[in-house]
């Protein structure tokens, strides 16, 4: 069955797209508090393994949150419930970076979804999985 109870398309892949740049990780080490030289210090970033500055893992994560917000149920009240994450690459300034979600189940009673999320950057590499869970709902009229 392709639509459902909550009109999710249960085969469609959800898919968002965001290059991430050095304004977004440093606006984001302003609005979070991490300011963690890996993310802002060219010099110290050189000296860690990865010989460069990265993204924020947890700014990475976000374009799972932007693709539930905004691609998964548009015209109706998505919460997000829950999330796991697995960090597998780094994600580094100027990468593209795109969710992709995708159903596993849905249970309609309790209006949630629970989403395989997977983020991937310009080559194809997975840099991050995990599983997401939401919850469904029509704006009050």
């Amino acid at each position: 069955m392709v639509e459902n109870i909550l009109g999710i398309d249960t085969k469609k892949v959800f898919e968002f797209t965001k290059v991430l740049s050095a304004d977004d990780v440093e606006s984001f080490a302003d609005a979070s508090g991490d300011t963690q030289p890996l993310h802002l210090d060219d010099e110290m970033a050189g000296k860690s393994r990865f010989k460069k500055r990265i993204a924020h893992g947890i700014l990475t994560a976000g374009v799972i949150s932007a693709a539930i917000g905004t691609k998964v149920a548009p015209g109706k009240v998505v919460i997000y419930m829950g999330q796991s994450l697995r960090f597998l690459a780094p994600v580094y300034l100027g990468d593209a970076i795109t969710a992709k979600l995708s159903v596993i189940s849905i249970n309609a009673p309790r209006r949630l979804v629970t989403l395989k999320a997977s983020v991937v950057n310009q080559d194809g590499q997975e840099v991050l999985t995990g599983q997401s869970e939401v919850m469904i709902e029509p704006y009050e009229e």
